[in-house]
């Protein structure tokens, strides 16, 4: 069985027992601590899990101009994913220790590489421990080089200029992954500029989540973002966040609730508000 969205700790736990168990990753990381990752790494994880970076693996470097997690080109990640020991036809399955915001990322980048064979672990390493399952200390075996190639994308991006010719047409809708004091401009600590991008709307990547830290059922999704996008289409929303990151878990989401479609700004605010003479949104709307 090819998993694609989600993925329980039972099903996962059952997969790793069988004669071709998913390569998984954990993908804990700490914005504002770069290294908290790999020490929770560290102290315990999935059995075989491998360790992948936000920074080091799964962004480019920076400009100043390109966002706080610019995406590396589609060559060096699938280069770097091969590494890992991915290839075409290998399950992957990606977990963090931060409701999956992190683990979302990696799961839109195998997409966007054109890998579909790749899920997020429902309720991550928290899930996993709650369910009884062991956590491990060992460090994973070195990873055999897969033969993972580029693909047809299987998702769609829109860049700085794309976003600027919107402000116009209105065509798409933004919605805004981050918290709804930094969408307002307010308590701004990670950008050096506070605000939204004009027309966009605040949907808290968090809200994605029940109390017990899983995707909400399907059909609650879809009737959460119907109400805050009006009920348009997938193909007419953009998701966005602070850098390219919990906007992930938003698409993730709307996958999950039969959105399918929905186009990722990779540069996001970080990227959009370093941008000489962008217009700059604060407030609700």
């Amino acid at each position: 069985m090819t998993y694609e969205t989600l993925i329980s700790a039972e099903d996962l736990a059952a997969a790793l027992k069988s004669p071709q168990p998913p390569l998984v990753f954990d993908c804990s990381f700490d914005l504002t601590d770069p290294g908290a990752g790999q020490r929770a790494y560290e102290a315990g994880h999935i059995p075989g899990a491998r360790y992948v970076h936000l920074d080091q693996v799964l962004s480019a470097a920076k400009t100043g101009l390109n966002g706080r997690h610019p995406l590396p080109t589609l060559e060096v990640f699938i280069e770097r994913m091969a590494a890992l020991g991915v290839g075409d036809g290998t399950q992957v399955v990606a977990y963090d220790n931060a409701g999956s915001m992190y683990a979302a990322r990696l799961w839109w980048m195998l997409r966007w590489a054109g890998h579909a064979a790749v899920a997020v672990l429902d309720g991550g390493i928290a899930g996993w421990k709650a369910a009884g399952l062991p956590a491990s200390t060992d460090a994973a075996a070195p990873p055999a080089r897969g033969g993972l190639s580029q693909r047809p994308s299987l998702v769609r991006t829109m860049g700085y200029a794309d976003i600027q010719a919107n402000l116009d047409s209105q065509a798409r809708l933004v919605l805004d992954a981050r918290a709804p004091d930094r969408f307002r401009g307010e308590n701004e600590t990670l950008d050096k500029i506070g605000g939204h991008i004009p027309g966009a709307k605040n949907r808290l990547f968090k809200d994605n989540l029940g109390a017990d830290g899983r995707f909400k059922p399907a059909a609650q999704l879809r009737q959460e973002f119907d109400a805050i996008t009006g009920g348009k289409p997938a193909g007419a929303l953009v998701a966005q966040c602070g850098s390219g990151v919990t906007a992930c878990h938003n698409l993730l989401a709307m996958e999950v609730a039969g959105l399918r479609g929905a186009a990722l700004y990779p540069g996001s605010w970080s990227e959009y508000s370093a941008q000489p003479g962008a217009l700059i949104a604060v407030g609700e709307g």
